[in-house]
């Protein structure tokens, strides 16, 4: 099994993203915003839920460390274009406000605009599991401690249809997309309905049996991952 350490401490698995919607209308021209990275007691596609106080150790130690938590475009970490400041949990999640960094470049102007036009309307966090649950009787897994690696603006929350740089993101990082996801991912690479619906059933069935396995050392997703790899954005 894989092994990764983020804020000195060691993560098996893979780094996972989360997306919500955020208040468009908090958009300021300065490049100000605010909104919520993760919202709590809400059940995903992966049948996960975020436990309250999953995020209070992590928001520790980067305030003891000063070190602010990125704003990153599309879960690009080569592609910064701001920073979060007032981090906290509330009731309702996991709220910050965030600026984008204006004077920095062409990129982060047109994220601005994307944001001011609602063109842009999501908020994903990218994490590591630290600890978890796992109700057998609901299938349900309790994400009750996390360590918080960044937040990203995206095109599309959570709910609506999955863009092919997110279904990318997923398998490089060992996390397999949903069916859906991935049937409309080889939609837009040119698969012919039939067997785009016959590869993301194949993807489903993989889901089912890695569920509790480690799948960044799985051959069968390694070898999918390496297929897609070529693909251009």
């Amino acid at each position: 099994m894989r092994e990764f350490r983020a804020f000195g401490r060691k993560h098996s698995g893979a780094l996972k993203v989360r997306d919500f919607d955020f208040d468009v209308k908090a958009v300021g021209d300065d490049g100000t915003f605010n909104g919520y990275g993760s919202v709590f007691g809400t059940v995903d596609s992966y049948q996960e839920v975020v436990a309250k106080g999953a995020f209070l150790e992590s928001l520790a130690e980067l305030e003891a460390k000063g070190r602010p938590v990125p704003v990153l475009w599309q879960h690009r970490s080569s592609e910064p274009i701001g920073a979060w400041s007032n981090l906290k949990e509330d009731d309702h999640g996991l709220f910050g406000e965030g600026k984008i960094l204006l004077d920095a470049g062409e990129m982060e102007r047109r994220a601005h605009a994307h944001m001011k036009a609602r063109t842009v309307t999501g908020l994903s966090i990218g994490y590591w599991v630290r600890e978890s649950s796992y109700d057998e009787k609901t299938g349900i897994r309790t994400l009750t401690k996390l360590d918080l690696v960044e937040i990203s603006l995206v095109t599309f929350p959570a709910n609506d249809d999955a863009r092919v740089e997110a279904v990318k993101f997923k398998l490089a990082h060992g996390e397999l997309p949903t069916e859906r996801e991935f049937e409309k991912f080889l939609r837009e690479e040119g698969f012919s309905k039939s067997r785009a619906t016959f590869l993301s059933g194949a993807i489903e069935d993989l889901r089912r049996r890695e569920s509790e396995r480690d799948t960044t050392t799985n051959p069968s997703l390694k070898a999918l991952s390496d297929t897609l790899a070529g693909f251009k954005l």
